[in-house]
């Protein structure tokens, strides 16, 4: 047992030499079991009588090797295609992706976003900077990406909700129920949603559409949702026609509606619009066909009398 002990020392009549010829004695003190080796080979070692064991110089040649590589890998910023390309290798490659809760997103824009290459170790893969880019997709709302060691990611998707079809210029996109936009109307599923016209449309839309929805028999009805002027809204019935309502006061102006048209079936007649804009009148377009068989009719109202007259005569 190597234990370097001031009272033995001076019991035996001698100091016993330490390190290099630097006594480690101390009274009462014995040195940790951890490094009673290293010093008894660095001991040897000072005195001249240790040997190396076989093939020492080229371990020590390969570690010196070794250390350069890496640091200079370090340095040079090589550092994490190392660390990936060793682990990939050792068993930890990503070759397994399950995608949840997507419905409007591809899986192939997903795994272009998670930008594997085929041996992309899941140790150096960065998970934060793949949500980063799933979440810039048209349709998510929230991703989030987990490894599962030792080959397994797993994303998982919340879309954000479709709620009309906004009409600006020439342009149709989807948008949810704040206006923000979401993508490119492309048809699909997403024909049955609301068509909403006009600038200020989006934004405004969902106020407006709960009001119709009060109405279920107007609603049923209606076909398109116009802002006009960003001030007022204008109706496009399934049957063609316009409904244009009052700037001020729509709630009263719809209510009426409801109410003439159950009375007297006024928007399932041969007409073109109702013009709703004056809170003390009510403006009713015809239709050309209608205008054609109104002035036919008054004609041979005119002629009528005439004709009884000549016949008295």
């Amino acid at each position: 047992m190597f234990a370097l002990r001031s009272g033995q020392v001076r019991r035996m009549g001698s100091a016993r030499p330490g390190l290099f010829g630097v006594s480690f004695s101390i009274d009462g003190f014995v040195l940790p079991r951890w490094l009673r080796r290293p010093v008894r080979v660095l001991a040897r070692l000072g005195k001249g009588d240790f040997t190396p064991p076989p093939f020492s110089a080229t371990i020590a040649s390969a570690i010196l090797l070794s250390s350069s590589g890496l640091y200079g890998a370090y340095v040079g910023g090589h550092m994490p295609a190392l660390v990936q390309g060793i682990t990939a290798r050792s068993g930890f490659a990503v070759d397994q992706i399950k995608v949840v809760g997507h419905r409007e997103t591809s899986e192939i824009d997903v795994l272009d976003k998670l930008e594997l290459d085929g041996w992309t170790s899941l140790i150096g893969f960065n998970a934060d900077e793949a949500r980063e880019r799933i979440a810039k997709l048209p349709w998510v709302e929230v991703a989030s990406v987990r490894k599962i060691y030792p080959n397994t990611l797993e994303v998982k998707i919340e879309e954000r909700k479709a709620f009309a079809i906004w009409q600006h210029g020439s342009q149709l996109s989807i948008v949810e129920e704040n206006g923000n936009v979401i993508a490119p109307f492309s048809g699909g599923r997403h024909v049955a949603l609301p068509l909403v016209v006009g600038y200020g449309a989006a934004e405004r839309a969902s106020g407006f559409i709960a009001k119709i929805k009060q109405f279920p028999e107007l609603a049923s009805r209606v076909k398109g949702y116009v802002r006009v002027s960003e001030r007022r809204w204008d109706l496009r019935l399934e049957n063609g026609i316009t409904v244009k309502l009052p700037e001020y006061g729509e709630d009263t102006a719809l209510a009426d509606l409801v109410k003439m048209d159950h009375d007297t079936g006024l928007l399932s007649r041969d007409i073109a619009g109702v013009d709703m804009r004056l809170s003390d009148r009510l403006v009713v377009q015809l239709t050309p066909e209608a205008v054609e068989r109104r002035e036919a009719a008054l004609k041979e109202l005119l002629k009528s009398p005439k004709s009884k007259l000549e016949k008295r005569i």
